[in-house]
């Protein structure tokens, strides 16, 4: 059965209402709470909604160090007294990491990434260090690709640090790397340029090719969780398989992990 995660706030009422999609989303692969700085939810409220919402599964998934206003690094250390379990969802404790160069250097050190559950590398245009070029881009994400301990590439689509999209596509195949759809780039009036245009770039080379990606609301407060409207509009316009959506299921998203496939 589908599990209808699109939900809109009717202000006027003060409750949730679904609406109806047509891709299955089981887990928000790219959420953030209190401790990311700018986000307003504490992680059991945001649990709490998940549950709400009927998912079996929520990523959690912090602004790494070098992120201004997010936590320590000390933080992520100490996610194992975090219990993987709450109202019956099942949290994987991660990181949105900090791309910080063209080396695809990150802000977290290796042995640490290791120990999460989950970890996405977006580059943040306050984070990064060198050349916001095509061609030099292209390459960062190829050698952030690379690394077997970086699950997902985070919101690709900013026209503010271009790529080569059919290069970035066929290296994402090639290493398992996901590529996320990120529903909060798509949002009407983001900072984010070109956004719509390049998420439709993007999904029609990963249909062609057959790489697989995550749909990720990217929510910075408790309603956005699962949150896949916008994403949605885009999926449906280029006919994007379901079957190559990562998480669909707990099951699937845990199987496409690069650190899981070395088990």
């Amino acid at each position: 059965m589908k599990i209808m995660v699109v939900w809109r706030y009717l202000k006027r009422t003060g409750v949730f209402q679904m609406a109806e999609q047509n891709i299955n989303i089981a887990v928000d692969t790219h959420t953030h709470t209190l401790a990311s700085g700018h986000a307003y939810n504490t992680l059991r409220e945001m649990a709490r909604m998940a549950a709400d919402k009927g998912l079996s599964g929520l990523a959690v998934t912090e602004h790494a160090p070098e992120m201004p206003g997010t936590c320590h690094s000390f933080y992520f250390q100490n996610m194992r007294v975090i219990p993987r379990n709450m109202y019956g969802i099942e949290l994987l404790m991660g990181v949105e990491l900090n791309v910080m160069d063209e080396n695809g250097s990150v802000d977290l050190p290796e042995s640490l990434i290791r120990e999460l559950d989950i970890a996405i590398a977006s580059i943040h245009v306050p984070c990064y260090k060198d050349v916001l070029g095509r061609a030099e881009i292209t390459q960062t994400y190829i050698n952030v690709m690379e690394k077997d301990h970086i699950d997902i590439i985070g919101h690709p689509d900013d026209g503010r640090v271009p790529v080569d999209y059919e290069v970035l596509v066929k290296e994402a195949k090639r290493t398992g790397t996901l590529l996320e759809v990120n529903n909060s780039s798509l949002r009407p009036g983001g900072f984010r340029q070109d956004t719509r245009h390049n998420a439709a770039c993007m999904l029609r080379l990963c249909k062609k090719y057959e790489t697989m990606v995550v749909l990720g609301s990217d929510a910075h407060m408790d309603v956005d969780i699962a949150n896949c409207r916008y994403s949605m509009e885009v999926v449906d316009e280029i006919g994007f398989p379901e079957e190559l959506v990562a998480n669909t299921s707990l099951e699937k998203l845990k199987a496409c992990l690069k650190r899981n496939k070395k088990l």
